[in-house]
């Protein structure tokens, strides 16, 4: 990795009995980045969770967020990383801005500087206009965006998300997302846990699946998606009434496509975008008579369920 290692995580290792919750886990995740953490339940990702924030302490193995070590420095680890569980727990008769005022005033920060920082998180998560509404009033979605800026609140320079998008319609579901994007962009490191495999390729810059205990697979989805289909972002699919070898050798040569297989009538050609017109017309020109075309994009689900197989 080119970035600076947030977090860094070697043989993390712990153990309940004769269970290994997680299997010598090493990882590092870079500064800026959004990791998205995958895998079924009881696959050990809240476990790596906790041991991060030194809520548990591993059996063996290390890890670090910032050189910090959270088992024996745990409070200054918990300094510089917010968390929001997948089940956000607030003072329900309270209203967000005194939620808020409690988070400010365990995590430091100065009383004169509270009401400033307090309005910047709600405005940032869009609950401006009902900050003194008590939380108890508030929908699912409301309070995973009240969650958010409970983690805002501190500034932290690592925020860990567990399943953040659980029970939310879709429109909630698209403001929290665009939320964690907006927090990376600002420099942030980020671990996103989710089972919601659609929504974690739209913000992800890595991923991390894990299975048992044990990661399966991490990289850029980029470099697993072209590992699950082939050479290329994308898999094109056209069949044809003469595949001969100068119309191979024309779609070749159109920029973009990495590679073509040829096989009775069938063309798979790989590609880093999406050509079909420029493969198309290259056919008509060629005097071939296309009978059809179908294009297949690599999917985050493509690459889990098959990392899921080979596990």
């Amino acid at each position: 990795m080119s970035q600076q290692s947030i977090i860094e995580t070697v043989d993390l290792t712990k153990a309940y009995g004769n269970k290994i919750a997680v299997d010598k886990l090493s990882l590092r995740v870079g500064e800026g980045e959004v990791f998205g953490f995958l895998g079924p339940n009881g696959a050990g990702k809240t476990t790596t969770i906790l041991m991060l924030l030194g809520l548990t302490e591993p059996t063996s193995g290390t890890a670090r967020i910032f050189g910090y070590d959270p088992a024996r420095e745990p409070l200054k680890v918990k300094r510089v990383v917010g968390y929001m569980p997948e089940k956000v727990g607030f003072y329900e008769d309270l209203s967000a801005r005194h939620n808020l005022e409690y988070t400010a005033r365990l995590n430091g920060l100065p009383r004169e500087d509270e009401p400033k920082k307090i309005d910047e998180v709600l405005d940032a998560v869009g609950l401006s206009e009902v900050a003194d509404q008590k939380v108890g009033k508030f929908s699912h979605g409301m309070k995973q965006r009240l969650g958010i800026a409970d983690v805002l609140i501190k500034d932290p320079k690592v925020a860990i998300f567990d399943e953040p998008t659980a029970g939310i319609d879709p429109e909630g579901i698209e403001q929290v997302l665009a939320l964690i994007t907006g927090m990376a962009k600002r420099k942030m490191t980020i671990i996103l846990s989710s089972h919601q495999l659609h929504q974690v390729q739209k913000v992800c810059t890595r991923v991390g699946i894990l299975a048992e205990g044990h990661l399966v697979v991490e990289g850029s989805l980029d470099s697993l998606g072209r590992d699950t289909i082939g050479t290329g972002k994308f898999r094109i699919e056209v069949q044809v009434s003469k595949p001969t070898h100068d119309l191979v050798s024309s779609i070749k040569k159109i920029k973009g496509v990495v590679g073509v297989e040829s096989t009775d009538d069938l063309l798979l050609i790989s590609c880093d975008e999406d050509l079909r017109p420029q493969i198309a017309k290259t056919i008509v020109d060629s005097n071939s008579l296309l009978v059809q075309m179908k294009i297949e994009e690599y999917g985050l689900e493509q690459i889990y369920m098959r990392y899921f197989r080979e596990s």
